[in-house]
């Protein structure tokens, strides 16, 4: 089942923006994280829900989409997130937030992909933009941006070839994404010693 979860939990980055998310699944999400591990359990991420229009709009406004698919810029009206969960650091707890971000956006998507909807980190962001269009208080950095939606897009897992690790689109839209094998992920010193 948990297997599962995740490999149904892929970046996607085209949605029905119709199926709207409702504040309560948000939170839920976000209590996901809470209940997650977090560097010497400080806990200092906090975080921005938006699933409104006009405060979707202006975060939108900040990303970048897809640095690979380089004749692609972002999703059109009606492709866009319905919610987004913006991850800040309140540097009022501490200065770094270890791992935490990962570890929290992951159990986001999950709960997210477990009511059937999905989406996507973002790091790429114009930060000092976002915190102007939503008023965001000095002592919180921006992290992350997690966008979500229900996904209209297919994505495709497939076995890497050679280092070629981008990901594409096929002519039909569907997005493939490759995936190093098991065998190439595991170092043991044993087993490298034995082909030197």
């Amino acid at each position: 089942m948990l297997k599962d979860l995740i490999t149904k939990n892929r970046s996607y980055r085209r949605f029905n923006q119709s199926a709207t998310i409702s504040t309560k699944e948000l939170n839920n999400w976000i209590d996901l994280a809470r209940l997650s591990a977090s560097g010497q359990n400080a806990q200092p991420i906090k975080y921005i829900i938006s699933n409104e229009k006009v405060k979707n709009e202006k975060i939108f406004s900040t990303l970048s989409w897809a640095a690979a698919l380089t004749n692609w810029d972002g999703p059109i009206e009606g492709e866009r997130p319905s919610a987004y969960i913006i991850q800040i650091l309140d540097t009022q707890i501490s200065n770094q937030f270890f791992c935490d971000d990962g570890i929290a956006a992951q159990s986001i998507l999950l709960g997210a992909v477990e009511a059937e909807f999905g989406g996507c980190i973002f790091r790429s962001i114009n930060k000092a933009k976002l915190k102007e269009l939503l008023s965001i208080p000095d002592q919180f950095e921006i992290i992350n941006v997690i966008v979500l939606g229900q996904p209209i897009e297919e994505v495709v897992l497939e076995e890497m070839v050679g280092n070629n690790f981008n990901y594409w689109r096929d002519a039909e839209g569907v997005h493939h994404v490759p995936k190093r094998p098991l065998n190439e992920l595991i170092w043991d010193e044993q087993l490298s010693m034995k082909f030197e």
